[in-house]
């Protein structure tokens, strides 16, 4: 092994395998979410401190505290740069109640001035625009009346500017600042999952905007990721990657070599490490399983590729969670193949359905139960449960389940057939090529309903699907037992879906399901809901 090797390898071994547990700061566990949909875990809570323990800890709080406030405050530009480096060293020594504390404090205390606000806002709805015929001759006391509302106007729109703009702008332009307001933005939103305090959420939301536009594309750097970049940063794509964990450096180099790419968005202020980058396969077709594009040897002779597969897209910082950094990637990213493959007429995804087989569980328990309660004399007269009751089981799919159960799978009904054998230890029904000839059409005709039908405010319920539809993408094939390992079986029952971006419809596409939720589909899945 070389020397690169032997780097990658023990720094990988210093840090956790699993990403979700990788920590960005002291305090803030990431937990990646495929596709680069991501939540923020929890901020590891200490054990209670006490005595002169209890006041050192407050004396760091308050001095943390005057920090943060003279960064905000200060305008001697000479000493502003050691104010900050005060603030964001004193930051990560803060435990968890400390760290929530001066959140609080910079959420609630330097908030924009509200009386200022109402106050400007009486001034503006008391000037009056002359209008119709006397406001040909006014002249100049028009031109006076106009100065009064372009400068009430403006005094408005300072004063509805939040004062932690300050800080955060200025961060921004100081060495570690952007990664540091990235931690910062990670630490909120952990705190926000266990709390839903509205002064948080305002933080929370001007600073993602104000993350969205610093790290606009302009800002960003593509970078294509190869064997010969430092061990550093290759050592963070094996530490970040969030939908097929990298197993050793052969996986490693076979990702980075001959009919694979990897490209990454970096940022001047985070050198050297990828906010999120994506995985690529050249192929004669696209691939339906996961085995093709993982295990398959060896690789085709790029110039016979005529499919680019996105296989993965992974961010590495939780604090960035909310801005789509991943729609300009895949945009940059079929560009520039396009460019230096023209050959490649086929740019599509081989993805996961991360959401799918929790809301089949859950339907499926429900309607069960619903059942039960239908047969139920006492339930009947009143028709109560009827109302909700739904079968979504075929009658042929119902037939072919209660058939096969007799000793296997308990049940009074197709569905809590299905139930119980979808739920059986450790996916034993993907053993039986009888249960998995039965499960196929139920399986593959739900998973069609799940993405095309199920959706949350209109949009698609599934986050990955969400993710890809919003970029332009329309979902062309769903593909039976693409993945087979312990994650694809728990989150989608192996079903994979291929999402097919083309240049000529992404814009139109992602308008159309931005405006109006209507979701792209091909023919062969919309056959699956009845619907052609």
């Amino acid at each position: 092994m070389n020397k690169k090797g032997l780097a990658i390898l023990m720094r990988t071994r210093m840090r956790p395998n699993d990403p979700t547990k990788l920590s960005l700061s002291p305090l803030s566990n990431s937990q990646g979410d495929p596709q680069g949909n991501h939540s923020v875990g929890r901020i590891i809570k200490h054990a209670p401190v006490e005595g002169n323990d209890k006041l050192s800890t407050e004396r760091e709080f308050e001095l943390v505290r005057e920090s943060m406030h003279s960064a905000i405050s200060m305008n001697k530009t000479e000493v502003l740069d050691a104010v900050l480096n005060d603030f964001s060293s004193g930051y990560f020594s803060l435990d968890y109640e400390n760290r929530r504390r001066l959140l609080l404090a910079l959420a609630k205390e330097y908030d924009l001035n509200r009386t200022q606000v109402r106050e400007l806002l009486k001034q503006y709805l008391g000037l009056e625009l002359a209008s119709g015929e006397d406001a040909q001759f006014r002249g100049l006391e028009e031109e006076g009346l106009l100065s009064t509302f372009y400068r009430t106007e403006r005094n408005l729109r300072h004063a509805l500017k939040p004062v932690y703009e300050v800080l955060f702008e200025r961060l921004n332009t100081h060495p570690g600042g952007l990664r540091f307001l990235s931690i910062l933005r990670a630490d909120i939103l952990s705190i926000l999952t266990e709390e839903n305090i509205a002064s948080l959420r305002a933080l929370d939301s001007y600073l993602k905007e104000k993350l969205s536009t610093w790290l606009s594309p302009a800002a960003l750097e593509l970078h294509q990721i190869t064997w010969d970049d430092p061990a550093s940063l290759l050592e963070k794509i094996v530490a970040y990657e969030a939908v097929h964990p990298i197993s050793n450096l052969i996986d490693l180099k076979r990702r980075l070599g001959v009919g694979r790419r990897c490209f990454g968005y970096l940022h001047p202020a985070i050198p050297g490490e990828p906010l999120i980058f994506i995985e690529v396969a050249l192929l004669k077709n696209v691939a339906q399983t996961v085995q093709e594009v993982l295990w398959n040897e060896p690789p085709i002779p790029e110039s016979e590729a005529t499919c680019a597969l996105f296989y993965s897209i992974s961010s590495t910082q939780p604090g960035l969670s909310g801005i789509n950094l991943g729609k300009f990637l895949i945009k940059r990213v079929i560009t520039l193949v396009k460019r230096d493959m023209p050959q490649i007429s086929t740019y599509a995804t081989l993805s996961p359905i991360p959401g799918f087989m929790q809301w089949l569980l859950s339907k499926l328990a429900s309607q069960s139960k619903f059942a039960e309660a239908e047969d139920m004399p006492e339930s009947s007269a009143d028709g109560s449960s009827s109302t909700f009751r739904e079968n979504i089981l075929e009658p042929e799919e119902e037939k072919a389940l209660m058939d096969s159960s007799m000793g296997i799978a308990a049940g009074t009904n197709g569905m809590e057939v299905m139930l119980s054998l979808l739920t059986s230890t450790n996916h034993e029904w993907t053993n039986s090529a009888e249960f998995l000839s039965i499960l196929k059409p139920p399986l593959m005709r739900l998973c069609a309903r799940y993405l095309l039908q199920e959706k949350k405010r209109g949009k698609a319920l599934d986050s990955v699907a969400n993710f890809h539809l919003q970029n332009g993408a329309m979902i062309e094939r769903i593909n039976w037992m693409a993945d087979r390992s312990e994650k694809g079986l728990r989150q989608s029952g192996g079903i994979m879906v291929n999402y097919v971006y083309r240049s000529e419809n992404i814009e139109e596409f992602a308008q159309s399901y931005f405006s109006k939720g209507h979701i792209r589909a091909s023919a062969d899945l919309h056959r699956y809901v009845g619907v052609i």
